[in-house]
């Protein structure tokens, strides 16, 4: 049949005004959407677009103190910088490439500069509130989804310079969004480690950093795990920390003006770069790169004039150099690093030693597992992986453009009845499926050559695709999808224990999530609720009254694929496995998987959302289970 034939005309052109674009394209300004689930979900874009307008007021010499609140669907921020002047108070909140940002005089080396981002909060807001206060005057104005409903006239006031910006995200673009504290404290102490000195007051709790990056990585390691104390350099801006730990993997925080570049970019590419530069010529010797970078924890912070960043989000730096007359990216951070580092290692011949020796063990490690690791991927070519344990989804990682989908899931799953239910419930477009055969093995304490060893490990990793680092992984998001009774929890629990042994870079970088099912179905002939606690529970037969029918969901394989649908479509609940600061990844394996069984008992008593009493006995039996294969 042939294709109808569609008209272009004038009456295809469309011209649409600045918060129309952004309501329709929203991924142009803030990436994706999401509810919240996920650190770079949109509304912490929106959140952080703000703050970016008071940290550039603090760089410039403007204010100590911001103060955050952040309840359940509204934020309010408040800066103590100079102020919005008054006559361009609406302007810079509803004018594209309307702000001080394209003043270099003003605002040098600033985070912001296309003018974009309070319109995009704006936009995206059902309410957006902005008042300015500057020299005993004060001007306010409201927005609706982006439309002016009350601007006030020039006043008096006594409030100390500065701007409060109030805005609650539209629920109509953020489907069931709601704010997780640990991801706001995550982006508020970023602020405070890149800009010494500050300090943030989050829902009436204070955030400060004398130290820089020397506290940022003094809260992301454990002090025990270091192979030597943490080296801390500074320059004209530049600043670098930097040590080797016992985890497995390289661990980067990366920052450009203050902004967290989640994704690195060429400032990030050259600093790994400079390290093995730097490490090999003070050593005399050539050792691998993969040798040296193992281990590594370290972060690096600059200021350039007129960053380009490849997106309104600002995650991944595209600058090549340093300013519009400065040095290269490259040749700017090998430079520093070559003289400071290099100058570090002689004066400090201690930490030159231990820093040989943890190479040297990385050298041996990865000597050690080169045969078995070949054999390894050999096996996982014949095991016929497509196949057997994985069902993938369609978009996924593109190995020409080296880049993944932002939409891909893959959901870990065990047996055949809930992996069942799960591939004929997916988005064959986006969610992938790999089924687990019975549980899986307890990685605690044990070296990385048990990946390569064995067989549910070794596809379970070439799967998705991280035997090399999280730079190829193929899927946004890794969803372990367990039967919410006590042999789910082991099983989740072990896996969690695999990847935070082997991959935690998966944990650190947001990947990792648990899919929460219901538990119960409560219905009658008119309404169905679905329960995901005994609280939810008992609020639906209050609701629907009159003796409703109550299904107890016991495991993934006894919701039909009909019904599945809504728990895995757009109505998904996903809980995110977040590391916080002051959490060594060794002190909890040692806590879930080491010796201390009754401490751990009681744990997972006390945190498991079913019936307690009808699983004590065999929680018991499954812990002394798995006690005996870690003590084994």
């Amino acid at each position: 049949m042939a294709e109808q034939q569609v008209a272009y005309t004038e009456d295809n052109i469309k011209s649409l005004d600045w918060k129309e674009h952004i309501r329709l394209r929203p991924g142009m300004y803030i990436g994706k959407l999401g509810d919240g689930s996920a650190a770079d979900d949109g509304i912490y874009v929106l959140v952080k677009e703000v703050i970016d307008n008071c940290i550039d007021e603090y760089v410039m010499g403007h204010g100590k103190n911001i103060d955050i609140k952040v309840s359940e669907h509204r934020v309010e921020i408040r800066d103590y910088g100079r102020g919005i002047p008054l006559g361009k108070v609406v302007d810079c909140v509803s004018k594209i490439n309307t702000g001080g940002k394209y003043d270099s005089q003003a605002f040098q080396k600033s985070v912001g500069l296309n003018g974009v981002g309070t319109k995009a909060v704006n936009a995206l807001s059902n309410y957006f509130k902005v008042q300015s206060y500057r020299d005993k005057q004060t001007k306010v104005a409201e927005f609706r989804h982006g439309e002016l409903i009350a601007e006030s006239k020039v006043g008096d006031s006594s409030g100390r310079n500065g701007t409060l910006v109030i805005f609650e995200p539209d629920g109509e673009m953020f489907k069931n969004f709601h704010f997780i504290p640990e991801y706001l404290e995550e982006m508020i102490w970023n602020y405070v480690f890149l800009n010494a000195g500050l300090t943030i007051t989050f829902n009436d709790k204070k955030f400060f950093s004398e130290n820089g990056l020397l506290d940022l990585l003094g809260k992301k390691t454990d002090e025990e795990s270091l192979r030597y104390p943490i080296i801390h350099l500074k320059g004209s801006d530049i600043e670098v920390a930097l040590t080797h730990n016992n985890q497995y993997g390289e661990e980067y925080y990366a920052f450009v003006n203050g902004q967290y570049t989640t994704q690195g970019g060429t400032h990030l590419a050259a600093f790994r770069e400079a390290i093995v530069k730097t490490v090999r010529e003070f050593y005399n010797k050539n050792f691998d790169a993969t040798d040296i970078r193992g281990s590594v924890v370290a972060a690096i912070s600059v200021r350039v004039m007129e960053p380009v960043f490849e997106s309104q989000t600002k995650t991944k730096l595209g600058s090549q150099v340093v300013g519009p007359d400065g040095p290269t990216m490259r040749t700017f951070i090998n430079d520093f690093l070559k003289k400071e580092l290099d100058d570090y290692l002689h004066k400090h011949s201690d930490v030159a030693d231990a820093l040989q020796k943890r190479i040297l063990q990385s050298e041996r490690e990865r000597k050690d597992i080169a045969g078995i690791k070949k054999l390894a991927n050999d096996r996982a070519k014949k095991a016929n992986l497509h196949n057997k344990k994985l069902r993938d989804c369609r978009l996924h990682y593109d190995d020409s453009k080296q880049e993944r989908s932002e939409e891909t899931v893959i959901f870990i799953t065990e047996g055949d009845s809930a992996s069942g239910s799960i591939t004929k419930s997916r988005d064959v477009q986006t969610q992938a499926v790999f089924s687990l055969r019975g549980k899986p093995l307890n990685t605690f304490g044990l070296t990385k050559k048990i990946v390569y060893e064995n067989e549910e490990f070794n596809l379970l990793q070439h799967a998705l695709n991280i035997e090399d680092g999280l730079e190829g992984l193929r899927y946004r998001k890794i969803i372990i999808a367990t039967d919410a009774d006590v042999d789910g929890m082991h099983i989740r629990l072990l896996l969690l224990t695999f990847f935070l042994q082997f991959f935690p870079d998966l944990v650190r970088h947001g990947h990792l999530f648990i899919l929460e099912t219901p538990l119960f179905r409560v219905r009658n002939k008119k309404e169905t609720i679905y329960c995901y606690s005994e609280e939810e529970k008992q609020a639906a037969i209050n609701k629907l009254g009159s003796k409703p029918e109550i299904t107890r969901f016991k495991g993934l394989g006894e919701i039909s694929p009909d019904e599945f649908g809504n728990f895995i479509g757009e109505s998904i609940k996903l809980e995110p496995i977040i590391m916080s600061k002051e959490t060594s990844i060794q002190n909890l394996l040692n806590f879930y998987m080491g010796k201390n069984t009754p401490q751990r008992q009681g744990f997972i008593i006390d945190n498991l959302r079913i019936e307690k009493d009808v699983v004590k006995d065999a929680l018991k039996e499954t812990i002394a289970e798995e006690t005996e294969v870690a003590e084994g």
